[in-house]
């Protein structure tokens, strides 16, 4: 995992704020090349931390291409989705496994677990981490991080765009599509009491990437001070995070299901210890969250 710069390194001053569109996007993109870069190694060494922040590097690119959508998607970045989806696959299935294995060593869930799910997640997880080694030294994916990087720099949308003669002025693009993020996520999250688990999922995505921009354009772009973001940013973490519990204790209550426990006829609460009661507290979080976001708009 990377660490934190120290001594004289940490009082670099940040780098100059970009001036258009096509700059901040590629500001933003690469770095998230490179972090995928600097935690490869350490994924591959098993450390769940690494895993993570290689998958959110990821989604802090695929926002960056959403967001600039207009700007940047062609024929190209159609083909690299595609890539990026293999990869994220087995990412992501090491990244629910470790967090499963999280989940069972708490205390209050141990001795559930050990009787409801017995050895069935470390096995699962070990099975996860040696496809996601497999999958991180692969050529395939040494390609892909490559072609991310010259795609970014120099794809076809970038001769496209400085074609154009009436592109639009950055601060005015990412405050319209902000604005335009921001309705969607109130109208998506309008009836979240009763939104089943797919919808639920697709919002935490959309809130997650919203998230992410208002992050990545706070620290590229010179929108806004850092006191003039926060009413946006606060409640979107939260939604993101109480949603993001949610399915994660979900997912671990669903791990007792198909176990040989579970199958055995072992007694026993087919959910941990207080699943109901911490689901409907995470549900309350996020619907305050969600009103929070409503209200706070975009200025």
């Amino acid at each position: 995992m990377a660490t934190r710069p120290t001594g004289a390194s940490s009082k670099r001053k940040a780098p100059a704020a970009a001036s258009d569109c096509a700059t901040a996007f590629q500001k933003i993109a690469l770095d998230c090349v490179a972090s995928i870069k600097a935690h490869r190694t350490s994924a591959c060494a098993g450390d769940a931390e690494a895993v993570h922040q290689i998958r959110v590097a990821i989604t802090r690119l695929r926002a960056a291409v959403a967001f600039f959508a207009s700007i940047v998607v062609d024929a190209k970045w159609l083909r690299l989705k595609k890539e990026i989806a293999w990869l994220n696959g087995s990412l992501g299935a090491a990244r629910d496994s470790d967090v499963a294995v999280e989940y069972a060593r708490r205390k209050r869930y141990r001795a559930w677990g050990q009787r409801m799910i017995g050895e069935q997640l470390n096995e699962s997880q070990t099975l996860d981490h040696r496809r996601l080694v497999r999958c991180l030294r692969s050529v395939r994916t040494q390609r892909l991080i490559a072609a991310m990087a010259d795609w970014i720099r120099q794809g076809p949308w970038l001769a496209r765009h400085k074609r154009r003669k009436d592109a639009e002025a950055l601060q005015s693009y990412c405050a319209r599509e902000l604005n335009r993020w921001h309705e969607r996520l109130v109208r998506k999250g309008r009836h979240l009491k009763t939104l089943g688990a797919s919808r639920r999922h697709r919002l935490r995505i959309k809130v997650k990437r919203f998230r992410y921009m208002l992050e990545a354009l706070t620290e590229t772009v010179d929108l806004w001070g850092r006191n003039e973001w926060r009413h946006l940013h606060r409640p979107a973490k939260r939604l993101q995070r109480a949603l993001g519990d949610m399915r994660d204790l979900e997912r671990f209550a669903g791990y007792a299901g198909g176990s040989p426990q579970a199958e055995n006829g072992t007694r026993g609460s087919k959910h941990p210890p207080g699943y109901r009661h911490q689901r409907e507290k995470l549900l309350g979080v996020a619907v305050a969250a969600h009103r929070d976001l409503k209200q706070a708009g975009v200025r």
